[in-house]
């Protein structure tokens, strides 16, 4: 039998290559409306933002500086937002565990993280790996402010100055230990060490907080801690100021010197901002950000911050992301001069 080829029919072709230009067509046209689409669904989104309460998350206990700073936002925050912003503390592995939870979160601007320089900062370099990365796994939105912090001692310890510390340590080698419960504590006491050719003892605390009783209780000696946290204490008599770690003395306590005037070249503070899971769409990343500005503007919130001896530092989202960028490579550097290895 002989074998036939069959014909296309040229109607049918010609329908079939319509079909197919119409299916392009509107598949091309499908394309470039999604991100207009999606621009208006997220600046839809911006104008009704928030429209229930947004958690703030923080790395640390409560009564420690980040908690205080982080209160003090929170309650201006709900004010101006319309919309209660609810403190949740999730202290834990130097504030690990609530950076990993934020990272987790959804990107709709209801979960933020009150983000310090240990959580992204220093953590890269004290840790071999860790859950979340401090760049790629966040928005930057605003950095809030500076966290000076002092060096103090038991009052049953008979040194009034750094110098004095330094040579106790030295003649009691091994017999001080110190308290720490984040990055600026332990890199801080660490390039005492270091500069000094002393050694003293780390204990790993949780929160600050429980660090501080202990130093009260003469469980441990020597700490650096934030001002918000030690004090109270000190203003009670329980605790001795030795020494500020900033470059120049504070207005929080005049008398107390810089550490720098003993271990030349010794400068550590802290900081802390405000940030946002990765994806949160950029117009409610600016309206938290300009909301948060406002605010730092105003007199009586730095009076606030102040008073728990904080200081108003703001910066707005890029240049806040270029600041972390910048701390991460800083923090890398002093936690290698310090010695301290990575866990």
């Amino acid at each position: 039998m002989k074998k036939t080829r069959a014909v296309p029919c040229a109607g049918r072709s010609a329908f079939e290559a319509l079909l197919r230009g119409l299916v392009l067509v509107l598949a091309l046209l499908a394309g470039a409306g999604t991100p207009a689409s999606a621009q208006q669904t997220s600046g839809a989104a911006a104008k009704t933002f928030p429209n229930k309460p947004i958690r703030l998350v923080i790395p640390f206990a409560a009564g420690s500086a980040t908690d205080s700073a982080g209160r003090i936002l929170a309650e201006e925050l709900s004010q101006r937002l319309g919309q209660n912003v609810i403190v949740d503390n999730r202290p834990g592995a130097f504030g690990q565990i609530a950076a990993d939870a934020v990272a987790r979160s959804s990107p709709d601007g209801y979960t933020l993280i009150l983000a310090t320089n240990t959580t992204h900062s220093a953590n890269p370099h004290l840790y071999k790996t860790l859950p979340y990365d401090p760049i790629k796994d966040f928005e930057p939105v605003a950095r809030v402010c500076m966290l000076p912090f002092v060096l103090v001692v038991n009052p049953e310890l008979p040194v009034k100055t750094t110098a004095e510390l330094i040579g106790y340590a030295r003649a009691h080698p091994g017999k001080l230990s110190y308290g720490t419960s984040n990055s600026m504590s332990l890199v801080a006491a660490e390039t005492i060490d270091t500069l000094a050719k002393v050694s003293m003892i780390g204990v790993t605390y949780k929160s600050s907080p429980q660090a501080i009783m202990d130093l009260v209780a003469g469980r441990i000696q020597v700490m650096v801690s934030d001002f918000a946290t030690a004090m109270p204490q000190v203003r009670a008599g329980r605790l001795r100021v030795v020494a500020v770690t900033t470059a120049k003395r504070s207005a929080l306590v005049p008398d107390a010197p810089p550490i720098g005037e003993t271990l030349r070249g010794f400068d550590l503070a802290g900081w802390s901002g405000l940030l946002a899971p990765a994806g949160t769409p950029k117009d409610i990343v600016a309206k938290l950000a300009q909301v948060t500005l406002d605010t730092l503007a105003r007199a009586d919130v730095r009076a606030k911050l102040a008073a728990v001896g904080l200081e108003a530092d703001p910066l707005g989202s890029e240049a806040f992301g270029r600041y972390l960028r910048e701390q991460i490579a800083h923090w890398g550097r002093l936690i290698r001069e310090a010695g301290i290895q990575p866990e």
